[in-house]
């Protein structure tokens, strides 16, 4: 039972983009809010020794569920196996500041609501854990709540995947991997699989068909036979399954035609991960470490969590600090530049910011992101302003305008994790903050 609960958890957490508690907590009229579910309101983990009733800890499994939720986001490597991001020896370069208090005040409209809404107002809504704004180059707002502080590291879900996107175009844009060769040809171990026949981009833009269901009501979907083999834990006896991320890769089987539409599916990133270490020889925590985390003059070194072999989890298993992530923004913003320092080529942003294919896209049905598309991993709006970002559950972000030279970096522990929740009130809530920015 105990393993069953943990591998529910760990599924809902590191490999989806819905929760099988949305449709209960949405409908629960006693839901706490911000305020009452701050982690040090209800004082997890506080105490020496803590006392048994405010324990998150292995093996109860329940450590995701909401409002332990919030506690678990900033401690991760607590629970599970992680591998090091190093920003190496050098100095940080230090984010300039120049505050601007106004922002508290900017009033929005959310989507499908008559009700006028403040900047501040929204940062609760949306159980906000870290947020921080730049505006052309300079920090213009910055505030921690719930287990977040300066000094400290979040859960950054599935933005994970757009930092594995990153690296994959600019390996693309160097000549070192061929978006249109087929994954078979560079990975023979998934040449029978689906992702055999598929070309690189597909995998990419997660166009790929698989025959792969994350149907969670379903005891027998495949979802649980990945996450009994990406689980860290160790395999019972009689387990007879693939055991870690490039294993079950083997295993997956083709449903359609690659390149038809648009289907979110993690396993996508995890091949992805598999294709630039056999193209660079070293993993992804390597590779972010050696092309960005280590010239970015990071304040921390990242992690991400590992399965059994010591796989990087590249779908989403990254825990890193705010302020890093608000770095990895202005590289994206500039172009490939950060600190003077050229990280790699302008054509690796140009290619993102272009998009993806959005009639695939479209056969998705994301409301609230209907105009949009996919491309290496990266959220693109299509709006005035060219916005894209990277996205994860529970209300992760980084997202960026490069007409308002804009970057908000968001950490969130949304009780649900289905961003189509938290969309219509941060959606517009970025715009306007863009718009107030462009007039500054």
């Amino acid at each position: 039972m105990i393993r069953s609960l943990y591998l529910l958890l760990f599924v809902l957490v590191f490999f989806s983009p819905t929760n099988l508690a949305d449709t209960k907590l949405s409908s629960s009229k006693s839901l706490l809010t911000a305020e009452q579910s701050d982690p040090k309101i209800l004082k997890w983990m506080t105490g020496s020794p803590v006392p048994p009733e405010k324990l998150i800890m292995q093996p109860d499994s329940n450590f995701f569920s909401f409002p332990k939720l919030r506690w678990t986001v900033c401690h991760i490597r607590e629970l599970m196996p992680t591998k090091q991001i190093s920003r190496g020896i050098g100095d940080p370069v230090r984010l300039e500041h120049d505050l601007d208090k106004r922002i508290d005040s900017l009033t929005f409209m959310p989507t499908g609501s008559q009700q006028i809404m403040t900047w501040k107002e929204s940062l609760s809504a949306n159980y906000t854990d870290g947020i921080l704004i730049l505006h052309k180059g300079k920090v213009v707002y910055e505030r921690y709540f719930g287990c977040l502080d300066e000094q400290g590291k979040h859960a950054a879900m599935s933005m994970t995947k757009s930092l594995t996107g990153l690296i994959a175009e600019t390996l693309v844009v160097e000549g070192k991997l061929d978006e249109n060769a087929k994954v078979g040809s560079i990975i023979p171990e998934l040449k029978s699989s689906a992702f055999g026949s598929a070309t690189v981009r597909q995998v990419m833009d997660m166009t790929t068909a698989l025959d792969y269901s994350e149907d969670y009501s379903n005891p027998n979907a495949d979802i649980w036979i990945y996450s009994k083999a990406a689980s860290p834990l160790p395999k019972p006896k009689d387990y007879q399954g693939p055991n870690g991320y490039f294993e079950y890769l083997a295993t997956v089987k083709q449903k359609g035609k690659h390149g038809e539409a648009f289907g979110y599916k993690t396993i996508n990133t995890d091949a992805l991960g598999w294709l630039i270490a056999k193209v660079t020889g070293k993993d992804l925590a390597q590779n972010l470490s050696e092309r960005i985390w280590s010239k970015i003059n990071a304040e921390q070194d990242a992690y991400m969590t590992v399965d059994a072999k010591g796989t990087p989890f590249a779908g989403g298993g990254l825990s890193a600090g705010l302020r890093d992530l608000g770095r990895i923004g202005l590289l994206m913003l500039n172009q490939g530049e950060i600190n003077g320092q050229r990280l790699f080529p302008k054509k690796v942003v140009e290619n993102i910011r272009a998009g993806g294919n959005r009639k695939a896209f479209s056969k998705a049905g994301y409301k609230s992101l209907a105009n949009g598309s996919y491309k290496s991993m990266w959220w693109v709006f299509h709006n005035e302003h060219g916005a894209y970002a990277a996205r994860g559950v529970h209300g992760q972000t980084i997202y960026i305008d490069p007409k308002a030279e804009m970057v908000i970096v968001r950490y969130a522990s949304f009780p649900t994790a289905k961003n189509a929740k938290i969309d219509p009130t941060s959606l517009p809530a970025y715009q306007s903050v863009a718009e107030y920015l462009l007039n500054k």
